[in-house]
């Protein structure tokens, strides 16, 4: 049972990271009234956070799931976050590249903090499990 949760985690991580390149390269053409801003924030910020900040989430748990150690876990939650700045780095450069989408340093800058967001819930998540 054990590894066919795992490669249901898999699947689910590269379902995951499939649906944020779709997102960053497809071309989506809307009439809907959809607001500029959140709270002062662009819209499209926030779809960066958002699409980013299950990264390290997803892929620590495909990875490992809650390893015991708790410095192992924190490699693996630095490693997410790194491997998921080069994806968000790289769909940035990716979009410069097209003719449709421009790459955007705050677009990456969203992309980042949603990543920091997700790492921290796991670090906290991590510490509070180490206490029990």
């Amino acid at each position: 049972m054990k590894i066919l949760t795992r490669i249901l985690k898999i699947i689910l991580f590269l379902a995951y990271a499939g649906t944020v390149i779709w997102l960053c390269f497809g071309t989506f053409e809307t009439s809907a009234d959809i607001p500029r801003e959140i709270m002062g924030i662009p819209i499209d910020k926030c779809i960066h956070f958002a699409m980013f900040l299950p990264f390290p989430i997803l892929s620590f748990l495909s990875y490992n799931g809650f390893s015991r150690k708790f410095g192992k876990a924190l490699a693996v939650i630095a490693l997410a976050f790194l491997a998921g700045a080069i994806l968000a780095a790289g769909t940035e450069l990716g979009q410069g590249l097209t003719s449709y989408r421009s790459a955007d340093s705050h677009d990456f800058l969203a992309d980042l903090i949603g990543l920091g967001v997700g790492a921290l819930c796991l670090i906290i998540t991590k510490s509070v499990r180490k206490q029990e």
